[in-house]
């Protein structure tokens, strides 16, 4: 088995990604590589899938996929249950790094900073657009703590049906957006023998980016 392990590798020919190819600032170089990954990553890869980290407050490190559901000039927003294990570790570490790869493009992105929530208002709106059954989930689900059964979860989801029977579920409390500030964006293109390309953005203290080759 270890042998096995040892023996898997694959070269990276694609392409590569040179300082002239990229802009002073991190934003459109994210765009750009994002809307090539919609146009090439084939299902089940979603382009937005991403690895969220976090730390505990007695710095443990956690990582879970998520999904990338918004982005402009002020930074990433996802969502989630503000009482969950994330939920809990962000409000104690506010904190995180994100990692997209993109498998047939050889791109991976990787993302740290601050944490905040976005408004009551955004994560509303967003809500609002979510499909009915990931709403009324919102609502039944006491994400991350221990249950005993699927039937308890199924329990509280018919119980969160017949509360919603006759209106639509409204943004719980406990649920919302947060948005990832980025402090530093690194742009990694896969190269021959390992030779990778990779591109750093570092956000200094004056609010400009810098950007600097890393040794692959």
């Amino acid at each position: 088995m270890i042998q096995t392990l040892a023996d898997m590798r694959r070269d990276y020919t694609r392409d590569g990604l040179s300082e002239a190819q990229a802009p002073l600032e991190p934003f459109a170089l994210f765009q750009q590589w994002f809307a090539d990954a919609v146009k090439t990553e084939q299902l089940p890869v979603e382009p937005n899938v991403m690895t969220l980290a976090t730390v505990d407050a007695e710095g443990r490190p956690h990582s879970r996929v998520l999904l990338l559901k918004g982005l402009d000039a002020r930074g990433f927003t996802f969502f989630s249950n503000y009482d969950s294990a994330k939920g809990q570790q962000l409000a104690a570490r506010p904190f995180a790094a994100m990692t997209f790869f993109w498998p047939t493009l050889e791109r991976q992105v990787r993302i740290e900073g601050r944490v905040e929530r976005v408004s009551a208002q955004e994560s509303d709106a967003y809500f609002q657009v979510r499909p009915l059954g990931s709403r009324l989930g919102a609502w039944a689900s006491p994400q991350s703590r221990v249950i005993a059964d699927r039937a308890e979860l199924e329990g509280l989801l018919a119980q969160t049906e017949q509360r919603f029977l006759d209106q639509a579920p409204e943004c719980p409390p406990h649920w919302g957006g947060y948005r990832l500030l980025p402090e530093r964006v690194e742009f990694w293109q896969g190269r021959a023998s390992r030779l990778h390309d990779r591109l750093n953005y570092r956000l200094g203290e004056e609010g400009s980016w810098q950007r600097e080759r890393l040794a692959p």
